[in-house]
């Protein structure tokens, strides 16, 4: 790529994708590791292991749908309207309310209670998700389409890919302290994390500039522009979006399957129990210098030759974490710091990739709608299918008579194979021209 042809991305624009999309991931974060979390811990606690995974499963399931929903409909009323900023400012404020819905659930409930809980859980999950997908999925992917082209989309969202592991640092290190399993009630962590997309909601109503091309873009018929990313004939004038959609799903399907239990996996399968933070940090912080190194080079040297060593990569790491049950010592260390980065680094990298080819391949003043087209491949079909699997396994694992929750090593082979088949797509897009 001629870098003398490179659009340069201005300080505003920088600082904007960064701090609100850092919000962003902190609070998805929340969503995707910890609500898990707490669920698991919840009916640990009280004695019902055996509902972790059934738990779970919904929350995932409900929570994906809830989003892929909610993003059809707000990205397609964002570009209806020309406005990105209001979805995303009052969107954040309102997710901040909604995480803090969590402060009111007990760490521990008796057998009576037990069923209820369980729907509140899954209840504020998508309430919570709700908010997200408007402020975060739908407007917010879309401003940095509006605010990007082709010719430097790969560092941005090599940027923007690298947030959520970073995110993670900022929650289990800076934050984790606040939750504590064995507590009455985690009231406090709650609060004070559902602070932090309220505040940024209302710095973004003085901060974030929608872009100057941003144009209203409606036909007659709200149906027509939600319908407009799932319609035959879109498919057929957008070959190559769908195909790159295909990859970031399969991708998705394999992360989703062992990621909500990740962090169980680390204390209770390998037994690192509050020691967990140290690799999770070394892991995190390791990937991401991976996926930035990447992210910059997607927009020097071009993306095409790239995707294959990632998702060799990103298998190979995904594998390390299954032949950990068959290593100890030192040996056991090495391989769970150096396949974790190496897992991380691969598939945040990719999801990079993938999120940049996407965004090339939007038809000009369909930003919006499209997003929805990309939350079904991106998070509904992978939470639906990567739990299912997950709970199948697991369920197996501990035999369905509620013994101790225990995460399986046979999670990430799963994984592995999933993964494997994004080949099929990775080959199409390595032949297009374009």
């Amino acid at each position: 790529m001629d870098t003398k042809n490179v659009t340069k991305i201005t300080g505003r624009i920088w600082f904007s994708a960064v701090f609100f999309g850092l919000i962003g991931q902190i609070a998805w974060i929340v969503e995707n590791m910890y609500f898990a979390t707490f669920a698991q811990d919840v009916f640990a606690n009280s004695g019902r292991s055996d509902m972790s995974y059934m738990v779970t499963t919904w929350m995932v399931i409900l929570s994906a749908l809830a989003a892929t929903l909610t993003t059809i409909f707000a990205g397609t009323w964002s570009d209806r309207v020309g406005k990105r900023k209001p979805f995303i400012s009052i969107g954040y404020i309102f997710w901040g309310f909604t995480i803090m819905l969590f402060a009111f659930l007990p760490m521990k409930a008796t057998a009576s209670k037990l069923g209820l809980i369980a729907f509140l859980i899954v209840l504020f999950d998508c309430i919570m998700t709700f908010a997200g997908s408007t402020s975060n999925d739908a407007a917010f992917n879309a401003w940095v389409t509006d605010n990007t082209d082709d010719t430097n989309r790969g560092k941005i969202n090599g940027i923007l890919s690298i947030l959520p592991v970073i995110a993670v640092v900022i929650v289990f290190v800076g934050l984790g302290s606040f939750y504590n399993s064995k507590n009455e009630s985690n009231a406090p962590f709650f609060i004070i994390i559902g602070a932090i997309p309220l505040v940024a909601g209302l710095l973004a109503l003085f901060i974030l500039k929608d872009a100057a091309n941003v144009k209203v873009n409606k036909s007659e018929s709200l149906f027509q522009d939600i319908s407009y990313g799932f319609k035959l004939q879109t498919v057929k004038e957008n070959k190559m979006l769908y195909i790159t959609l295909s990859g970031l799903c399969l991708i998705g399907i394999a992360q989703q399957t062992f990621f909500s239990y990740l962090i169980n996996f680390l204390i209770k399968t390998l037994g690192l129990g509050d020691g967990f933070v140290i690799p999770m940090a070394v892991i995190i912080v390791g990937s991401a210098v991976l996926t930035g190194i990447f992210g910059f080079q997607f927009d020097k040297k071009g993306r095409r030759g790239f995707y294959i060593p990632l998702l060799i990569m990103a298998i190979l790491g995904i594998l390390c974490f299954y032949f950990l049950q068959f290593l100890s010592g030192t040996v056991r260390t090495v391989v769970l710091y150096a396949g974790g980065i190496v897992m991380m680094g691969g598939i945040l990298s990719l999801l990079g990739a993938f999120n940049a080819n996407f965004q090339d391949n939007i038809p000009e003043g369909c930003e919006g709608r499209l997003q929805g087209v990309r939350m079904c491949f991106s998070v509904l079909i992978p939470m639906i299918i990567g739990p299912i699997i997950s709970l199948i396994l697991g369920m197996d694992a501990m035999g369905m008579n509620g013994e101790d929750f225990i995460p399986p090593y046979s999670l990430f082979m799963a994984a592995a194979i999933v993964a494997l088949l994004a080949f099929i797509p990775i080959i199409t897009i390595r032949k297009d021209k374009n």
